[in-house]
């Protein structure tokens, strides 16, 4: 049958939401396989290799330009194998082009567009292109055409380009015999300092991305040496960045990212792992700073993740998407005429002039509502409360639109996030139902995402669990382990989060240069089989890999693990030390490492109703560099003692709660006080 008339392809049996976006394109596609390659091989063509997610808005216009186009499917069909891959399923395939595109190119982002020769090694690579040049970037079909051309008459220069590319993505030992110290700190803050927008918060200019991980550094900064300026850029980013577009003030939420400097127009899809990082960052700009607005943005993200974002087993779904009928920001985007049709003349006048609301737009001739107008004046809570109507009746107009597209994969890594930060929702803000829902994801990938060996596993949807898990994965997991023990101490965490541990130690770590690698030794066998430690929108898998085995080395006492976060980041030392303020995230570790704090082991009667009161009240105060242990009453006292052996002589005094502060593994007199446990951790937790 000809490819111009093809109904369906091969995607239409795959699971991933991206992939069967394009199952009935004309394009002859298969998934990432064997049989692809097998074929190009004996046919003697191109990889014609396409990576993107299912919320991808220019994936989208490629696809309405490109793919479903019956002149591109047909050259494609008849000079190249075309391979589609969801970069949420497979990010070591997405890591490794990515990096292969910014070294042709200079440049990267998605829809990845990469054509390589049937041993998988890349020599052209590119983002979006539309069918014909325009915006100066040149046409589809040209590419195509040239690299055909190229294919049968020069091959010898793209089969050498394919040998350059590989040889400068081998991983090469970064380590240098200068060892990361406090300067490196330092010099952290300084970059960041300078790169402030001092108006609008944020760093950098446009596009501007909220990257959460450098907001946990400042608060780590201040919280280290009294820096005020390190928490004013911390406060005035959460609150800015609240006020602008990118928040979505009826639905709550955060998009990926803002277009311009101010945050006022966002690029409208909705990430999981933003939400869950960002909630992160207003809860601990609630505990460093006591602002009650903080922690009111942190519920309302989990209000949201909770009501549109879980799937009925309890797990998270993966984005929702920046399109609707067609056109980005539909969903969104109001005009004047439509808030007056909800809210009458005098309301709705309000609401206008509250959310910036204009006849002229911001947006293609609506308005995404804002607060960025009003930026230095004091938000008057009476006044929000006023509107407390409007946003109900808005918000339910607004359900009856068409709905964003929703990927509802379920990702480990990414539920790893969220998980993480439900458990501090709960721990900091005393709200047990965030607490069952950390804990009910949890159940979902304890009992869906492992195989039949126990392994575990990277995606889940329509009840088909895929890909061996990846270096994120664990990472993720064992920092919501970690975060569920602090808001619920069971011993249990602290075991499944050592399993973990030692499984990435034996899959993933590179025994010869230190670091993990992305993908385990027992996955898929690339090219290159790669290594990353900078943070981009997310933190590297290597970063939170270093900042958890810091942690489980002060709750267990065990100084190897120390020396392994060590080692990785000693890995990774001349690209931290060239630029540190990429790393931020790996820093967290770096600091615990230079400057250790303690371990408080709360230990407690056979029966305690005490403890609890007194966990919320820690719970609540921002103590980074701090660790807590809890022996005995209905914790697993026993089971704690196997997992920290250093904790198994330690006994409450008179019948009472009472706290041993342990520093460089030596413990002072146990103490029952409670107001001095609190004032410690107040003081320099």
């Amino acid at each position: 049958m000809s490819a111009t008339i093809r109904t369906s392809n091969r995607l239409l049996k795959e699971k991933s939401p991206y992939l069967l976006q394009h199952a009935h394109n004309p394009v002859d596609w298969y998934p990432w396989s064997d049989e692809a390659f097998t074929r190009a091989q004996r046919e003697d063509k191109p990889i014609f290799l396409s990576i993107g997610y299912s919320t991808c808005h220019w994936c989208h216009v490629m696809e309405r330009e490109s793919f479903a186009d019956n002149e591109v499917a047909a050259f494609l069909n008849k000079h190249f194998i075309a391979i589609k891959v969801d970069r949420e399923e497979r990010p070591d395939i997405d890591h490794l082009y990515m990096l292969a595109c910014q070294t042709i190119s200079g440049q990267g982002g998605w829809p990845l567009t990469i054509i390589m020769n049937p041993d998988k090694k890349p020599f052209f690579a590119g983002t979006y292109f539309p069918k014909e040049s325009k915006y100066g970037r040149p046409g589809l079909i040209e590419v195509l055409r040239l690299v055909q051309d190229h294919w049968e008459n020069k091959r010898e220069e793209l089969e050498e380009t394919a040998r350059e590319i590989v040889t400068s993505l081998q991983p090469r030992s970064q380590a240098d015999e200068k060892k990361l110290a406090e300067n490196t700190l330092e010099e952290a803050y300084r970059i960041l300092r300078e790169d402030y927008d001092s108006k609008y918060g944020g760093f950098g200019q446009a596009p501007k991305f909220p990257m959460p991980h450098n907001l946990f550094f400042l608060f780590r900064y201040y919280h280290w040496t009294g820096e005020r300026e390190a928490l004013s850029m911390g406060e005035r980013t959460l609150e800015t960045m609240h006020r602008g577009g990118i928040y979505d003030h009826l639905g709550y939420g955060f998009s990926r990212y803002s277009v311009d400097r101010e945050w006022l127009i966002p690029h409208f899809e909705k990430m999981l792992y933003d939400n869950a990082l960002l909630a992160m960052a207003y809860l601990e700009g609630y505990q460093i700073s006591g602002r009650e607005r903080f922690a009111r943005i942190a519920r309302e993200i989990f209000t949201y993740v909770l009501r549109d974002m879980t799937s009925p087993g309890g797990a998270f779904y993966s984005a929702q998407d920046a399109d609707s009928e067609g056109e980005e920001g539909k969903y969104y985007t109001w005009t004047p005429g439509e808030i007056r049709e909800v809210l009458g003349d005098d309301l709705g006048e309000k609401f206008c002039h509250y959310y910036g609301v204009t006849k002229a737009g911001n947006f293609a001739g609506k308005n995404v509502l804002n607060r960025i107008h009003a930026l230095n004046t004091p938000g008057d809570p009476r006044e929000e409360e006023s509107l407390a109507v409007a946003y109900q009746k808005l918000f339910a107009a607004r359900e009856g639109r068409s709905h964003p597209h929703r990927d509802d994969k379920v990702l480990t890594s990414w539920n790893g996030l969220m998980i993480a930060a439900l458990a501090m929702g709960a721990r900091i803000l005393a709200e047990p139902e965030y607490l069952r829902a950390a804990r009910k994801a949890l159940d979902f990938i304890r009992n869906h995402l492992h195989d039949q060996d126990g392994r575990l596993l990277a995606r889940y949807r329509d009840g088909d669990a895929a890909h061996p898990a990846y270096l994120d994965d664990h990472a993720t997991l064992i920092w919501a382990l970690l975060e569920l023990y602090q808001a619920d101490p069971c011993p249990s965490y602290l075991r499944w989060a050592l399993s973990l541990q030692e499984e990435l130690d034996h899959l993933f770590w590179d025994e010869e240069d230190g670091g993990y690698f992305f993908s385990g030794s027992d996955g898929e066998e690339l090219f290159v089989r790669s290594k990353a430690i900078h943070d981009g929108a997310m933190p590297s898998g290597n970063s939170m890999a270093a900042l958890n085995l810091t942690r489980l080395g002060r709750l267990t006492g065990r100084e190897e693990y120390l020396h392994r976060a060590d080692r990785l980041l000693q890995a990774f030392s001349q690209s931290i030390s060239h630029y540190p303020a990429g790393y931020t995230f790996s820093l967290l570790s770096l600091h615990q490492l230079l400057f250790p704090g303690r371990e408080i082991v709360v230990v407690t009667p056979p029966t305690d109703g005490e403890m609890r009161e007194q966990l919320t009240s820690l719970g609540q105060i921002f103590a980074p560099t701090t660790t807590l242990l809890y022996l005995g009453g209905e914790n697993g006292g026993e089971e704690l003692k196997t997992i920290a052996p250093f904790v198994g002589k330690m006994t409450p005094l008179d019948g009472k709660v009472t706290y041993y502060i342990c520093e460089d593994f030596t413990c002072r007199q146990p103490t029952t006080d409670f107001n001095r446990v609190k004032a410690i951790l107040v003081g320099k937790g």
